[in-house]
């Protein structure tokens, strides 16, 4: 009997399949080598050989909106009857408002409150105070903010709503609507002081200034706003008051840079 012995060959795709991967990995591990070669010595850290200098940007521009706010506070023995107070004193406000061309968009909310009201602390001599828990009523607070985009009619928004009785009348807050160009601005400014500052520094220490290496910015804010105080008291005075002359002068953006640069 003769054996026969049979030699099965791998399907010749399969063998350039494995010659494929075995190349790339080799391309890969060669490159792995030839980065770390590159990279010795090379400290992860960063630069230790530079400067960091501050710059200082200002950009002015007149403000086109006016921001004010106001709030109506009333107190009722029942909940329902302290909301009733507090709408109906708040919707006139508002209908006065928009009656000076103050669109919906422009007017909005900013707390609406209801809070119980407790009989007053019981306090006897050689004693400690004791609070009550007895509710005695309720009181109905509301906030409103309001945008002039036509700041000329911040001074009649103001007179209008002194003479509806609400509370705690405050602004104008006077602002740029989109403040972008103005702070763009001011960080160039900001940015051509650090430039000036590091370039002098860099004359006198000897070095030649490199890449930049980091920056950062802050930005800064507008002047605060002028309080109106607006009560009670106003409502009779308010009704044959004129409006207010309100300047709204200047905003100023200030913007600082800190740039930090490598030297040689």
């Amino acid at each position: 009997m003769t054996d026969n012995h049979f030699q099965i060959e791998p399907p010749r795709i399969l063998v350039i399949a494995a010659v494929g991967t075995l190349g790339i990995l080799s391309l890969f591990l060669f490159t792995l080598v030839v980065n770390g070669v590159n990279e010795f010595g090379r400290s992860t850290m960063p630069p230790s050989n530079v400067i960091t200098v501050t710059g200082t940007g200002t950009a002015a521009a007149a403000p086109d909106i006016a921001d004010v706010s106001f709030s109506v506070t009333e107190s009722a023995s029942t909940v329902a009857a302290a909301q009733d107070a507090a709408t109906k004193k708040t919707n006139a406000a508002l209908d006065a408002v928009k009656a000076l061309g103050i669109e919906d968009k422009d007017v909005r909310t900013l707390y609406y409150n209801v809070n119980p009201q407790y009989a007053p602390a019981v306090c006897q001599p050689g004693y400690a105070c004791t609070n009550s828990n007895k509710i005695i009523g309720y009181e109905v607070s509301q906030s409103v903010d309001v945008k002039v985009r036509d700041i000329d009619k911040a001074g009649d928004v103001l007179q209008k709503l002194g003479t509806l009785g609400v509370q705690n009348i405050s602004g104008p807050n006077f602002m740029v609507d989109d403040d972008s160009s103005v702070k763009d601005e001011a960080r160039g400014e900001a940015i051509r002081d650090a430039q000036q500052k590091a370039a002098l520094l860099a004359k006198q220490l000897g070095v030649h200034l490199g890449k930049v290496v980091s920056f950062s910015e802050n930005g800064g804010g507008y002047p605060y706003p002028v309080a109106y105080g607006g009560t009670m008291m106003m409502k009779e005075q308010a009704m044959d008051s004129v409006a207010p002359t309100l300047p709204a002068g200047q905003n100023e953006t200030d913007v600082s840079v800190t740039i930090t640069y490598e030297i040689r």
